[in-house]
């Protein structure tokens, strides 16, 4: 029988990269890219596999639990893969409800289907939650985020992301539901919404804008880059043990000053500017309430148990992405305007 895996988030960042993994990877595989298309949901970022021939697209809510009934009716998914969620922390603090039913609410709605859905076989069945390192909450000068690190988190966002994987586990362990968590550090790479730093530095930097750094600037961070986490999630979901969970980090801290100025450097020689020109724009801004001062991943589990490591250095990844934006400028500029947006109604309407 041929396998069907359901994507969720696929069209979003992280989801169109783990989506084009599974579509030119696993011929084979039927992949059902399920979105609701909210802001940050993008299908152009998906036109390269778009046309083929196991690849569908079904924009649906999460939180529509009937929806949901209808498409796990309709394709029998034997995997899931949920990337879906709301994933800003500026976001959840100005609106956490939002971030309550889709990160919370929306995978219970998952879990409830995968169970009834499965419940007379799990054989061959996966469940796979990708969740985050702001679930543990926050680091001092020294330490690694493990898989057995208590759960601390500090924000809506790493509150309803904390919640979500606590329900994943209830499931396998009171339903028998086959799952694997992964906790993942900051993404980073082509596609990214430019709302988050490092996509939003390059377009300001390109229109000689301000770049935002909260407080100090020395908040410390761990960077993956997204190509790689898209491989790391394909490796656990087909080779993780069972109600597992795994850390997947790119042993890349920086903190978010040092960054910028090593994104201006390598802009600066990118657009033929002296040396220099871009760090003036850095401006220092009110820091953000329960700003968690460093995370960092300890991912030698992965490592140990499947081989993963992360592919480049953060400079070697840094630069693929400067190059991948100025490359794609139109696509910044549909999504910098909201353009892209009509990409759903042009293309999949009826």
């Amino acid at each position: 029988m041929k396998r069907c895996v359901l994507i969720t988030g696929g069209a979003g960042f992280i989801g169109s990269h783990v989506v084009r993994q599974f579509v030119n990877k696993y011929p084979h595989y039927q992949v059902v890219n399920v979105d609701a298309l909210t802001y940050a949901g993008n299908l152009e970022n998906l036109k390269d596999v778009e046309s083929a021939a196991n690849y569908v697209f079904e924009k649906v809510d999460i939180t529509d639990r009937a929806r949901l009934h209808q498409l796990f009716e309709f394709y029998q998914p034997d995997g899931i893969i949920h990337l879906a969620a709301e994933s800003h922390v500026d976001r959840s603090i100005s609106n956490p409800l939002a971030f309550l039913y889709t990160n919370v609410i929306g995978t219970v709605n998952l879990l409830e289907e995968a169970r009834l859905a499965w419940r007379e076989d799990l054989l061959g069945k996966r469940f796979h939650h990708i969740s985050t390192d702001e679930v543990f909450g926050a680091l001092g000068d020294e330490g690694l985020f493990t898989e057995e690190t208590k759960y601390d988190p500090h924000s809506p966002y790493s509150a309803s992301k904390a919640s979500s994987d606590h329900f994943v586990r209830a499931y396998h362990d009171t339903y028998g539901l086959p799952v694997v968590i992964t906790n993942c550090s900051n993404n980073y790479g082509p596609n990214h919404f430019p709302e988050k730093l490092i996509p939003l530095c390059i377009s300001n930097i390109l229109e000689n804008k301000p770049l935002p750094i909260y407080g100090d600037g020395k908040y410390t961070r761990d960077w993956l880059y997204v190509i790689d986490h898209a491989k790391a999630i394909d490796l656990v979901f087909h080779e993780g043990k069972n109600a597992s969970s795994y850390n997947i980090g790119g042993f890349n801290e920086w903190k978010n000053i040092d960054l910028v100025k090593e994104l201006c450097k390598q802009m600066d020689v990118k657009l033929g500017r002296e040396q220099g020109t871009s760090e003036r724009l850095i401006t220092y801004v009110k820091d953000r309430p329960g700003h968690d001062l460093r995370y960092a991943i300890d991912a030698s589990k992965i490592n140990a148990e499947l081989g993963w490591k992360p592919s480049v250095s953060f400079q070697e990844g840094l630069s693929l992405t400067i190059d991948w934006y100025l490359e794609n400028k139109d696509w910044l500029q549909k999504v910098t305007s909201g353009d892209y947006q009509n990409y759903y109604d042009e293309h999949y309407s009826k």
